[in-house]
């Protein structure tokens, strides 16, 4: 697909498999916008095709110029603060960074810093682009790994609609405590707060869907650990965690739900990120490298993943 940047102007020439579509049909069928921002698009004149405002119900041709406003600049809502932060991937819509431990996400009060979020600002500061840091999805503050944000309310809103549609896909490795006689396996139970820890959650009859896939890579009977690799179907607070610690292997370091103290954090790794753009759809694959994960992490390639 042909795009182009122009300013604060997205330009995309409208391939053949859009002829279907109407422009309201594509940025909600296809793209997957929600409603309120289409309408917003269109109060803002927003859209134009070959530089004309558009008729919305009309099909669209190949080989028409759709262009979008999309890069106005914003006031940043965190502090941007420096952080030797390492970029995994990086478009005009997009940003990937590979998340230390140790730091949350993003801030949690008016003016917090020391989160990947204010890392994520400085970066683009510094880079000529003001805007809102948009994080797509989170992980804990000791997980290390990939996080994807998004640099503009649409790309924010049609990467929303993918996590909910299960398109972005996470790979995690961890080390679980003991050995594991499952090679592979499914655990598919709902996880709802703790009611006597503020912070713990638990597997719930009441709590929401959760479903882990994972898969042993190698027993370690001499340490009693076991790496496993892990995919997520949902993204509930812990889950990973929580499911391990709930089929009596917690995760190596993971006091919090059970397992040793024999690293000073759970030994867990966001280690791939795959999905489709936001706009081409072509597909993106981050691997993240490990950072300071458990010796045992640095004798994997997460390239074979």
């Amino acid at each position: 697909m042909q795009t182009n940047r122009k300013g604060e102007w997205y330009e995309i020439v409208l391939p053949s498999s859009w002829k279907d579509y109407a422009l309201e049909e594509l940025l909600r069928n296809v793209w997957g916008a929600p409603r309120k921002l289409i309408h917003q698009l269109r109060m803002d004149k927003a859209i134009y095709i070959n530089g004309k405002l558009p008729d919305w119900t009309v099909r669209l041709t190949p080989g028409a110029k759709l262009q979008l406003k999309l890069f106005e600049e914003e006031e940043f809502d965190v502090v941007p603060e420096f952080y030797d932060i390492g970029v995994l991937f990086e478009d005009d819509h997009l940003l990937i960074l590979n998340k230390p431990a140790g730091m949350p996400v993003h801030p949690n009060t008016a003016g917090q810093k020391n989160t990947l979020a204010n890392a994520a600002a400085f970066h683009l500061q510094v880079n000529g682009e003001y805007r809102k840091v948009r994080h797509i999805h989170r992980l804990d503050q000791d997980t290390t790994g990939a996080v994807l944000f998004a640099k503009t309310a649409i790309a924010g809103a049609i990467l929303d609609k993918m996590l909910e549609d299960r398109m972005i896909k996470r790979t995690y490795i961890a080390l679980a405590e003991g050995i594991l006689k499952n090679k592979k396996g499914i655990l598919d139970k709902p996880i709802g707060r703790d009611r006597h820890h503020a912070t713990r959650r638990r597997v719930s009859s009441t709590g929401q869907k959760a479903v882990t896939r994972f898969m042993v890579i190698k027993s370690m009977k001499s340490d009693n650990l076991t790496l496993v690799q892990c995919s997520l179907e949902t993204g509930r607070t812990h889950q990973i965690r929580v499911h391990f610690s709930d089929i009596g292997h917690p995760l190596a370091g993971d006091v919090l739900y059970g397992g040793s103290s024999r690293f000073n954090r759970q030994a867990l790794h966001a280690l791939k990120l795959e999905l489709p753009h936001p706009f081409t759809r072509e597909k993106i694959v981050c691997h993240a490298p490990f950072l300071d994960n458990p010796p045992i992490f640095r004798d994997i390639d997460p390239f074979t993943f």
